[in-house]
């Protein structure tokens, strides 16, 4: 498994989560990063993401709320996600593709290589 998420759960609307997302064969600065989610019936949809320098990157509906960030040491991504709302339901993905250098915005799920198996995020009203 190259990429191995955790930290997912259920929760009550306003509550917070972390999602924790190992990477050991590929180093933090290696490439872009980030999170999607996918809910029943509906596209896989960008989250967060964060490139080889560091930056960050942010779907507009959880902008604000949530927090994309790297342990370089532990080779891990992480996803802070504060004040959830139950539209936030889903299964969250962590991905990655070494191709991915010198991006700077939050590319399209096809663009991607490298996927985890996904941690399911329930929020309940």
């Amino acid at each position: 498994v190259q990429l191995q998420e955790s930290g997912g759960g259920s929760v009550q609307a306003g509550g917070s989560l972390r999602l924790s997302c190992a990477h050991p064969n590929y180093g933090s600065r290696c490439c872009f990063m980030g999170w999607f989610r996918q809910s029943p019936g509906k596209e896989r949809e960008e989250v967060a993401g964060i490139d080889s320098d560091g930056s960050t990157y942010y779907a507009a509906s959880v902008k604000g709320r949530f927090t994309i960030s790297q342990d370089n040491a532990k080779k891990t991504l992480y996803l802070e996600m504060s004040n959830l709302k139950p539209e936030d339901t889903g299964t969250y993905y962590c991905t990655l593709d070494p191709l991915l250098v010198g991006v700077t915005a939050i590319p399209p799920v096809a663009d991607f290589g490298v996927w985890g198996q996904g941690t399911q995020v329930t929020v309940s009203s």
